[in-house]
This record gives structure tokens, sequence and C-alpha cells, in this order.
């Protein structure tokens, strides 16, 4: 897989998540031997820096990048692609540090990646699931996902999923300067730009599952904020297609 792919990154932003972290780690590397890992630490006060230290030290293939604070997802990994990007790596992939995203998947994804730029595991099409969700929050995901397709035109099922993998290609063409969602409106922000971009993107189903230790960080202001960017978006796009049908119906006058 690495000879096909070139080099393969694999970024796990963590905020207390010491109780996960050596486990997902061991599961990533069994799964994908070939993979080096960084782990993107903001500062977390339960020592989960300090352990992925301790990884680190006793494999070359598992990196650490210490933030002081905890900025949002979407700044961790704007980091990790800075890092990785710079470190030379063809492929980075994102992947949660609770286990919920299962790493024994992650071969699916890069197999997919062989004909596309951008490779989504979702958990909302045909073969995808959820496992142990409250019926309040497979709502709110997979209304989420509605109102992102009807909102942007985005045609695919999981936009808000955080486990993908993407081509450095398609990634040097995103100014991620500009990218400014911090929670998991991140993850619809960054496939649209891709998709704006012209990305092949394809969707690979995967099992998720809910995570063991620890608490979700997800929460109210996470969503309300995708909810006002993403309506943001769609006005700005809205406006955009006004004015060049404006100006096509102009041009033929």
């Amino acid at each position: 897989m690495s000879d096909r792919l070139g080099r393969v990154l694999v970024m796990t932003p963590t905020y207390n998540e010491r109780h996960n972290l050596e486990s997902v780690i061991g599961r990533l590397r069994a799964a994908v031997p070939a993979a080096d890992v960084l782990v993107i630490d903001d500062g977390s006060p339960d020592g989960t820096g300090e352990l992925a230290d301790e990884l680190a030290a006793g494999d070359p293939a598992v990196r650490v990048l210490h933030r002081t604070h905890k900025a949002g997802l979407g700044d961790a990994y704007v980091a990790g692609f800075r890092w990785g990007l710079a470190e030379g790596y063809d492929v980075l992939v994102e992947m949660d540090a609770d286990g919920s995203h299962q790493p024994e998947q992650l071969p699916a994804l890069l197999d997919a990646l062989q004909d596309a730029d951008l490779v989504l595991g979702s958990r909302w099409v045909p073969g995808g699931s959820v496992s142990d969700w409250p019926a309040h929050r497979a709502a709110l995901s997979r209304g989420g996902n509605a109102y992102v397709r009807i909102a942007l035109g985005l045609g695919l099922r999981d936009a808000t999923g955080g486990f993908r993998a993407f081509r450095r290609k398609i990634l040097e063409e995103i100014d991620l300067s500009e990218v400014e969602s911090h929670g998991y409106c991140f993850q619809v922000d960054l496939a649209w730009r891709a998709v704006q971009q012209g990305a092949r993107v394809v969707e690979v189903p995967i099992a998720f599952v809910e995570r063991v230790h620890g608490r979700s960080k997800m929460s109210g202001p996470i969503v309300r904020e995708a909810l006002w960017k993403v309506s943001v978006w769609a006005a700005a796009l809205r406006l955009r297609q006004a004015r060049g049908l404006v100006a096509k119906i102009s041009g033929k006058r």
C-alpha cells in the first residue's frame, strides 16, 4: 500500500484522551504498519501529551505535535496538515483518537484512494453504520448532512464525518489559511473546498462505534457554529449563482 500511495501520515488530535490513545495507536500500527502517526495534543491536562511522548519514544513511526491550548478541531488539523506537507507526506489521514473510528477500517479508505483525491469514511452510505448512539444524535447527524446537501449542493452522504484520507495534491490546492471553522463544521468546510477544487471524492462505508472512555466533544455551540456557517456559505453561493445568471442573460441581449 505504501508503495502505491507513497508516505502515509495518520493525524489524530487529542484533548484528554489518555485512556484511549495507547490502544488506538497500537491498533493503528497493527492495521497499517507502513503509516506514520502524528498525535496533535492541545495541552491536555490529563497527561495525554506525556503519554504520546512515551509512545513516540518507543516507536519512531509515532510523532507528537504539542500545542499550548485547546483551539478547536479544525485548528488542530490545519496545524497537522501543515506539518505533514512540510515533512513530505503523500497521503494525510484524519482519525479520531477516541476509538470511534476503527483503525482496522483504514486499509479500505486507502485502497479507495487509488482512484480518488479524497476518501470519506461514511456512516450514511449503504453498508455504513453507527453503534450505541441515542436516536436524537443519529437524527442530528443525518439531518445535518441532509441540510449540507440541500444548502451547498454537496452530493455527499456524510460530509460531517471525520475519518478521511487526502492526497497531498488536493490539500496543496486548498488555501488552508482561509479555513476558519474551528469545530466539527471544519469537516464540511474542507470537503466543500476540495469539491470546489475539482477533487474526486469517494465515500467508503464504515462502522462507527461510540467511545468507551471519556466524553464526547460535541456541544451546542459546535452545532450552532456549523448551522450558522453552512447557512452563510449557502447564501453566498446563491448570490454568486444569481449574479452569474444575470450576467449570462445580459450577455445574450
